[in-house]
């Protein structure tokens, strides 16, 4: 992440639960790191424990990505994100209005049988991402199921972000 890009990022970060007093001890690493680490991941695609030795303890990344995932905290860092965004552009903060698209793309062989499906209409066995964005074109809710599934009513609701 530049330096840019964080000072973009950090004061929009959630606040630990130490600093709003609220117990428990300060973390051992620096927010920039982990998120570094954890972005690193994503974009390669490789697994926790082959995190180079140049961030944090794989262990320690896993347990910093587990605790935003568990707390929903990325989903609040990424709704303030939009938010300021929006902000920029002109808008209100909290988009009035979304538009739903789906893809139905092939699922790898790994993927278990109960989370896939068959689409018809694009021959393709697999999942399919619903997508929920505002005018800007920014992300509002997504949500995966098998292909199977219509396009226009997912089984289950989205989740935010």
């Amino acid at each position: 992440m530049t330096d840019a890009e964080w000072a973009v990022v950090r004061p929009m970060l959630p606040v630990p639960g130490w600093l709003q007093g609220r117990g428990g001890q300060p973390e051992a690493y620096c927010h920039r790191a982990m998120l570094d680490a954890v972005r690193y991941l994503v974009d390669n695609g490789t697994k926790w424990r082959a995190v180079p030795a140049d961030f944090p303890p794989w262990d320690r990344v896993y347990a910093f990505f587990r605790r935003w995932r568990d707390h929903d905290l990325a989903t609040e860092f990424h709704d303030r994100l939009r938010g300021k965004v929006r902000q920029q552009a002109g808008r209100d903060p909290e988009p009035s209005a979304g538009v739903m698209d789906s893809q139905s793309v092939k699922a790898d062989a790994v993927v278990g049988a109960d989370s896939r499906g068959f689409d018809a209409g694009k021959l393709i066995n697999g999942r399919k991402r619903h997508a929920v964005v505002d005018a800007l074109g920014l992300l509002l809710a997504v949500q995966v199921t098998a292909a199977n599934t219509g396009g226009r009513r997912p089984r289950r609701p989205c989740s935010p972000g």
